[in-house]
């Protein structure tokens, strides 16, 4: 099992110590729920609303491609790739560059976490620190651009989001680069924690070279329990061989839903690890997990020792829970 050390170079900025009946008290059961590319608008009102419903609060890892228009399309080029090549395509329009830039705002302002996921969703596990510096370079200058490049005037406050509000990065496919070259460029980049891992379980982060590292865990699934990514694509590449298949998804629903109800049920009767759960913003076989985390989420978000947390919230609530048990060990 993974823990969450402190090593001494880096300053966390730990809470008041908590009074002391809170010491008996099991911590709240935190979930944590994230969305990879973030672009597909009426999924951004989509989630924005199930969160508004139930008090939580998400991540957003966005791909910076879904802001670029035609003119810079032509321009981006990731590390390696040919010029204007994006595996997960472009912005379609100005129009539609501009309704997300609202749902990103409006997101921000809600309290979710807006975060990285790069730029044209390449697979980066031979990139060098430069090439990743390349890409972190290109998402934040998309960004800062991202309102003038369609005619409009950014809120005020945009600026101070781009520069020292976007902490997080998930790599895309999960697909890290030996040899901590990811890590440097991360560093440097201005970013705090990662959540590009995948654990045998839910596990507490670890720290690596000052960023806080999270896993998506590996969860029990379908009639044999079989271990699977807790992630929306790897179901339905489990269920559907990555086929859309409407027909049966009620079924790939339940499915789904059993397998995070009991993920939870776990953690909230046992140890209280926090659980992480990955999805994308597209609806696969027929909205089936989309709708098995809406279910999951009216079911537990709303209880008073759940929380669900964005990765950026998440981070000082163990930090607490850290400093609480060291308190318990040391009798203070």
């Amino acid at each position: 099992m993974f823990r969450f050390i402190f090593p001494a170079c880096l300053a966390f900025s730990f809470v008041a110590p908590l009074p002391a009946q809170a010491v008996d008290q099991p911590p709240k059961q935190l979930v944590i729920v994230s969305f990879d590319g973030a672009h597909d608008n009426a999924l951004w009102h989509k989630s924005r609303q199930m969160a508004a419903r139930n008090g939580a609060h998400f991540t957003y890892f966005l791909s910076c491609t879904f802001l670029m228009n035609q003119a810079a399309k032509k321009a981006y080029q990731a590390p390696h790739q040919k010029r204007g090549k994006s595996n997960v395509g472009f912005a379609q329009s100005d129009d539609e560059i501009r309704e997300r830039l609202g749902n990103i705002w409006h997101a921000h302002l809600e309290g979710h976490d807006i975060s990285s996921h790069a730029c044209g969703h390449f697979d980066g596990r031979k990139w060098s620190e430069a090439d990743w510096s390349t890409e972190y370079t290109t998402f934040k200058a998309t960004l800062k651009n991202a309102w003038k490049s369609v005619d409009l005037e950014e809120p005020r406050g945009w600026l101070d989001l781009v520069e020292h509000g976007i902490k997080g990065f998930r790599a895309p496919y999960l697909s890290v680069t030996a040899g901590g070259d990811m890590i440097a460029a991360q560093k440097k980049a201005g970013f705090t924690y990662d959540a590009s891992l995948v654990t045998k379980g839910p596990a507490t982060p670890v720290v690596e070279d000052g960023i806080v590292r999270f896993g998506l865990p590996l969860i029990p699934e379908g009639p044999n329990a079989k271990p699977v990514i807790a992630m929306d694509y790897n179901l339905f590449i489990r269920h559907s061989k990555g086929e859309e298949d409407k027909t049966d998804s009620k079924v790939f629903e339940d499915r789904a839903y059993t397998a995070f109800k009991e993920a939870f049920d776990k953690q909230y009767a046992g140890d209280r690890i926090p659980l992480q759960l990955g999805f994308h913003f597209v609806e696969m076989n027929g909205g089936a997990y989309w709708r098995a985390l809406d279910r999951l989420v009216s079911d537990v978000c709303r209880r008073t020792d759940v929380a669900c947390v964005s990765y950026a919230e998440a981070i000082p609530m163990i930090e607490a829970r850290a400093k609480l048990r060291q308190q318990e060990t040391s009798g203070l």
